[in-house]
């Protein structure tokens, strides 16, 4: 039965200078620097000391990064024959979001670099190199095992035209427009951590307005709270959500009163950490695996891209208004152990037609996720600011809707 109740629901964002997002960023970069490095390697028939060539499908990452006050620790898994400069990508991340005075409480010039990255575990490669389904003779070309056992969860709703619940939206979309203003100049005065949250009131399932927004900014210590206030309203918010939402909308801009202390010298920050934020500002369920420096042979990662492309082609292809997917894996077996939808009842087929449709239509073993996205390739650190989904200012496979068509006919709508 479809949502007739009134309600207000909230999400929220968080700009590319936070230290959680910093974190992400650093560590997507290192991702992306292997695949680029062992993509070049494998093209020059490269062969490493230990007899093994470089193939980008061999590449095993799992990358994660710690920051404090003066300080970027990387740790994790890796398996590549590629040599790639940590110290150098850490920096490069650091100075590209902004933090490039020791005005700011952090430098990338300045601040320490630990690495303390090693090989992967052989006990996992053997699952995810060759499946269950391998060992037994049962396999075909998608023969790779899931990284790690686990569920994740995928969704879409045509509330937005980011096929996004529309509190997430409009938070990243404050979120990019606080960067935007920041590095134009436009705002000279900002620095590069902030939070944006944002409130939508619902009726019938339907969003009607903005109820409140949130900004929380760091800023030079020398601004008055009031110019910030302005600013924001001016600057920030008025270009960025549509005039109809803003009916009676409060504005909580930097609640303090004050934010000079920022990044990593007022919050650690850690990979991982900004979960509902890097998905569905908390509409959807979560299965709790984190994206950023995760390979694709992470399910945690490539599964819930899966996931989101399912969701959102049913959606895309008017089966459903609403549709949330979950998926659910055995390390080092491929095919999923379940496959569930549920379409909120939106849905004009049934959710046991779609799951149907899913599997005739998606390939979600890991290794077919893989193909059917094109993941071996060096896409990840723009994901690891202002969400993984719903993107319109890069092209992401797993928000493409090219499935929608084939959908729509063989749903007969």
């Amino acid at each position: 039965m479809a949502d007739t109740r009134s309600y207000l629901f909230t999400s929220e964002s968080v700009t590319e200078g936070h230290p959680d997002k910093i974190c992400d960023q650093i560590s997507d970069a290192i991702l992306d620097a292997i695949l680029t490095r062992e993509a070049e390697l494998a093209e020059q028939g490269y062969v490493g000391p230990d007899g093994v060539a470089a193939d980008v499908s061999s590449v095993r990452a799992a990358v994660e990064t710690f920051t404090t006050t003066g300080i970027i620790t990387v740790m994790g898994e890796v398996r590549t024959q590629a040599y790639v400069d940590v110290d150098s990508i850490v920096r490069g991340v650091v100075e590209s979001i902004g933090y490039t005075s020791d005005d700011f409480g952090f430098n990338a010039s300045t601040c320490a670099v630990a690495n303390y990255i090693h090989s992967q575990s052989p006990d996992i490669a053997m699952g995810v190199d060759k499946s269950l389904e391998a060992k037994s003779n049962e396999a075909d070309p998608y023969d790779i095992g899931a990284g790690d056992q686990g569920m994740m969860f995928g969704y879409a709703s045509n509330e937005t035209p980011e096929y996004l619940p529309m509190p997430i939206a409009l938070a990243h979309r404050l979120a990019r427009r606080l960067a935007e203003v920041r590095k134009s100049g436009e705002l000279s005065y900002l620095r590069p951590d902030g939070k944006t949250q944002v409130t939508v009131e619902y009726e019938d399932g339907k969003p009607v307005r903005v109820d409140t927004i949130v900004i929380s900014t760091q800023h030079d210590p020398d601004v008055t709270q009031a110019e910030i206030h302005d600013d924001m309203v001016k600057h920030v918010i008025e270009p960025t959500i549509p005039a109809k939402f803003l009916q009676d909308t409060k504005y909580f801009i930097n609640p303090t009163g004050r934010f000079v202390i920022g990044g990593p010298q007022g919050d650690a920050g850690l990979t991982g950490r900004k979960i509902i934020v890097d998905t569905y500002g908390g509409m959807a369920r979560h299965g709790g695996g984190a994206f950023s420096g995760k390979d694709p042979t992470k399910v945690d990662r490539s599964a819930a891209y899966a996931a989101r492309y399912v969701a959102k082609n049913i959606v895309a292809s008017g089966i459903a208004d609403r549709c949330e997917i979950q998926l659910a894996y055995a390390i080092g077996v491929a095919r999923p152990v379940s496959i569930f939808v549920d379409t909120f009842g939106t849905g004009k087929i049934s959710d046991e037609a779609i799951v149907a449709l899913i599997r005739k239509h998606f390939e979600l073993r890991p290794a077919g996720i893989i193909d059917m996205l094109d993941l071996r390739r060096p896409i990840y650190k723009q994901t690891a600011a202002y969400g993984h989904f719903g993107r319109t200012d890069v092209d992401l496979p797993w928000e493409h809707t090219d499935k929608a068509e084939v959908l729509k006919k063989e749903a007969g709508i």
